[in-house]
């Protein structure tokens, strides 16, 4: 059943949706339309979100461990191991020492991963561009801040206690 089939059943259009739910629906909606083209689309689709993250991890200060990356995107350690250990061996990422104990190993992005990156982000832009024709420059600059602010703002805020 379709997001806006689920709206009909339960007699509810998406216009009155609450803030909340139409932001878990806009979460649904994008995570299962990024897997959606075909198992190969979907294979890439992981390669990205795992060097996106260990790339995530780097900015924050964060050592990319396998068990770092499972909380960045939200799967079990064992699920995050196989997805990097794919990754290295598609030359996207490479394991090494962590810098911050020589016991553990973190993730680190190869040429080819940024190249990856570059490419997910350049067509991440071109969606974008397509979904918001139309929009005024202040209106996407809105949303990016808008939802920039509600990321950082989840970090900060436990949701578990609301």
């Amino acid at each position: 059943m379709s997001e806006r089939e689920g709206d009909r059943a339960s007699g509810r259009e998406p216009d009155d949706r609450g803030p909340g739910e139409t932001l878990f629906a806009f979460v649904r909606h994008w995570a299962r339309v990024s897997w959606a083209s075909g198992p190969e689309a979907s294979a890439r689709g992981r390669m990205v979100l795992v060097t996106e993250a260990v790339h995530a991890l780097e900015a924050r200060g964060i050592d990319p461990t396998v068990n770092a990356v499972a909380a960045e995107i939200g799967v079990d350690q064992s699920g995050a191991s196989r997805m990097v250990k794919t990754a290295v061996d598609a030359g996207y990422l490479v394991m090494r020492p962590a810098e911050s104990d020589r016991r553990r190993r973190q993730a680190s992005i190869t040429r080819a991963g940024r190249v990856l990156l570059d490419q997910a982000h350049d067509w991440q832009e071109r969606v974008f561009d397509r979904l918001a024709d139309g929009w005024s420059e202040g209106r996407r600059q809105e949303f990016r801040l808008a939802m920039s602010e509600l990321m950082q703002r989840s970090d900060e805020v436990d949701v578990r206690r609301a």
